[in-house]
């Protein structure tokens, strides 16, 4: 009767719980009956997680994400929220049940896609962004942790099914969710349809590139850039302080090619001043941003529904961005290493 009691408790708890649908509750595991055989305790939140969500549940989904036309039956968004680790979970508790369907084939899918969009629109976007940087912001639009917050902003979480282990935990498997979704808008729509969903709710986030970009020595950096782009020697200019003699002195240093600033810093002393200043020149190259109007996407030009990679119809002609600048590097010592750190 306790075993009952707590599995009606749980039940109630766990909002992806319903017990409208199940065709049998409570399960014959969670009645009680005398016998001489040692059974193992019933587990009522374990029992819960192997319950599938309601179809309200499911349905509110998709029409709450606005793919009600491609999640067109309870059972597809089952799939894209149930996890490859679930049916370990499964069989261990569930034996007797048919392996449920997972989102194993379509993560994948997705992931590759999710790169795809975000690498061209990262490297369009911030021509002359480096490498290491470029990766960095590309995981930071689609990695782990934006799959796994994008897809509790969802509200996938409660429909989850998934199994912790060594090699997955929770964020892992929440983050095959937005995964498959666009594996499934792919197979079902088309590579465009696939582009504005993952620029809907992952490439419209502000990323904060500064911080990703740390220089070791941006005076040396920034010479052998003004040098590579045939400009004037780069200048420091003190251009305000206040306080030199007092506790707390502020200096004010500009940075000139010519009669052109390239960038200014500040600090407590002329040193600080001077590395800011270079600092934010090379920010001012690097993170010049190409405006949204004027980005040319190489997934534009596909056509809108299925084609073939034998017809050139129904393709808009692609016009390339001019290449950015290379990255700036310098060595020392007959050691060569990048002017920029992760």
């Amino acid at each position: 009767m306790a075993a009952q009691k707590r599995l009606v408790s749980t039940a109630a708890k766990i909002a992806s719980v319903s017990t409208t649908h199940l065709p049998r509750f409570p399960p014959r595991e969670a009645i009680f009956k005398h016998s001489e055989i040692p059974k193992p305790s019933f587990a009522p939140e374990t029992w819960a997680s192997t319950r599938p969500p309601p179809p309200s549940a499911l349905s509110a989904f998709a029409h709450r994400i606005g793919l009600a036309s491609v999640l067109s039956t309870p059972e597809i968004v089952l799939r894209v929220c149930t996890h490859s680790s679930f049916p370990i979970l499964q069989k261990q508790f569930a034996p007797h049940e048919h392996i449920a369907p997972t989102n194993a084939h379509l993560a994948p899918l997705g992931n590759a896609l999710l790169g795809l969009f975000a690498s061209e629109f990262v490297q369009a976007a911030y021509p002359h962004l480096p490498t290491r940087v470029l990766k960095a912001a590309v995981s930071a639009h689609v990695g782990t942790q934006t799959c796994a917050a994008v897809a509790q902003e969802m509200g996938a979480a409660p429909l989850l099914r998934w199994h912790r282990s060594e090699r997955v935990n929770h964020s892992d498997a929440l983050a095959s969710v937005p995964r498959a979704l666009t594996a499934l808008v792919y197979e079902k729509r088309s590579l465009l349809s696939a582009r504005q969903f993952v620029h809907s709710y992952f490439l419209s986030r502000e990323i904060d590139l500064r911080g990703m970009i740390k220089f070791r020595q941006p005076k040396k950096a920034l010479v052998e850039m003004v040098k590579k782009l045939d400009r004037e020697y780069p200048k420091s200019r003190l251009l305000k302080e206040t306080g030199r003699f007092s506790n707390s002195p502020v200096f004010v240093v500009g940075i000139y090619s010519g009669a052109d600033q390239l960038g200014e810093g500040f600090g407590s002393s002329l040193r600080m001043a001077e590395y800011r200043a270079a600092e934010d020149a090379l920010h001012r190259v690097y993170l010049t941003r190409v405006p949204n109007h004027l980005m040319n996407l190489p997934t534009s030009t596909f056509p809108a529904g299925l084609g073939s990679v034998f017809d050139v119809e129904g393709e808009q002609l692609h016009t390339p961005a001019d290449l950015g600048m290379a990255e700036v590097e310098y060595g020392r010592s007959g050691k060569s290493s990048a002017g920029y750190t992760d």
